[in-house]
């Protein structure tokens, strides 16, 4: 399944890595993913935990981030394909995209047993990342101007998915991959996806699907790939560019324009993905596309300082 993550690297294109004099470069160590590995997506979880999806076989690792170990987990998966994973600590509940499967798999992050798998659609798509709020999953296609809803009742227990047709610019598709990344608001209110191919933020009302663009005042999140939210922090992984920005957003509930605060660079980046936050540390997976193989695949964990609300 490296051919997958080649032909990724080949829709969102190559740029050239260029950090401002700003950017910020935090100190950092590697832990290497046990083979067969073909990361994309990261999470945190309980405690010192994380989980590594894998384009490859849909397996799931679990590490911990102060031994610096990893361990198969999800050796048994609903999916042959796991992209974008998100954390539901409510129920402690891992919801793992499903890519060109067109399908979204939930597990049990205390067994790694399978709770649920669903098809979201037959059409060609790629399911490509998930966010867990209190109660739905919500989930991007990248090929398809719509998200999933996986609802998330009291008990944990999932309901039946129903596709939100977007309107608005994120509705607005060209050729590549468009959709990607996703965040929530923390009512769940709104959500926030990117458009790794245009550079956009928007921000969509997941009960109808209306969108906006989020003005960024200039800035742009080409190659946009995996988001984190914190308060009104907005941390964007630019996959190719080997770069994390951060923005500022001007309201907590309803985001209407953000202000790029800085870049977050590392000699340790190799094609990010994605990333998570567990209290001051940064936890990013590199996938490697478009690098030369074989090359061990590690999770780069970064120390933050400052104010992140």
């Amino acid at each position: 399944m490296r051919k997958l993550a080649v032909l990724a690297a080949s829709a969102f294109g190559v740029l050239a890595v260029a950090t401002g004099a700003g950017a910020s470069r935090p100190s950092a160590r590697t832990i290497t993913l046990p083979p067969p590995a073909a990361p994309e997506g990261v999470v945190t979880g309980k405690g010192n935990e994380f989980f590594v999806s894998n384009l490859g076989n849909g397996t799931i690792a679990r590490g911990d981030l102060k031994k610096g170990t990893v361990a198969p987990f999800v050796t048994g998966p609903a999916l042959p394909i796991s992209v974008g994973l998100s954390y539901d600590k409510r129920h402690d509940l891992l919801f793992a995209a499903g890519g060109p499967t067109g399908a979204v798999a939930v597990y049990d992050a205390r067994t790694g047993a399978t709770v649920a798998a669903h098809s979201l659609t037959a059409a060609p798509s790629f399911i490509n990342d998930v966010i867990a709020t209190r109660d739905a999953a919500y989930l991007t296609d990248s090929f398809s101007p719509v998200l999933y809803e996986l609802p998330i009742a009291d008990d944990g227990s999932i309901g039946a998915p129903r596709a939100i047709t977007l309107s608005g610019p994120a509705s607005v598709f060209v050729a590549g991959f468009n959709l990607n990344g996703i965040e929530a608001t923390e009512d769940g209110a709104r959500l926030i996806v990117v458009n790794s191919t245009k550079g956009e933020l928007y921000s969509v009302d997941p009960n109808g699907g209306s969108s906006i663009t989020i003005d960024l005042g200039g800035a742009t999140v080409t190659n946009g790939d995996g988001l984190w939210l914190e308060g009104r922090t907005l941390y964007v992984v630019r996959n190719q560019n080997n770069q994390i920005a951060v923005f500022r957003l001007n309201d907590e509930e309803t985001p209407t324009a953000a202000t790029l605060v800085d870049t977050i660079t590392s000699p340790l980046f190799e094609v990010p993905t994605t990333m998570a936050i567990k209290g001051n540390l940064l936890v990013a997976v590199n996938a490697q596309f478009g690098l030369p193989q074989p090359n061990p695949f590690e999770v780069v964990v970064l120390e933050l300082r400052g104010d992140r609300d």
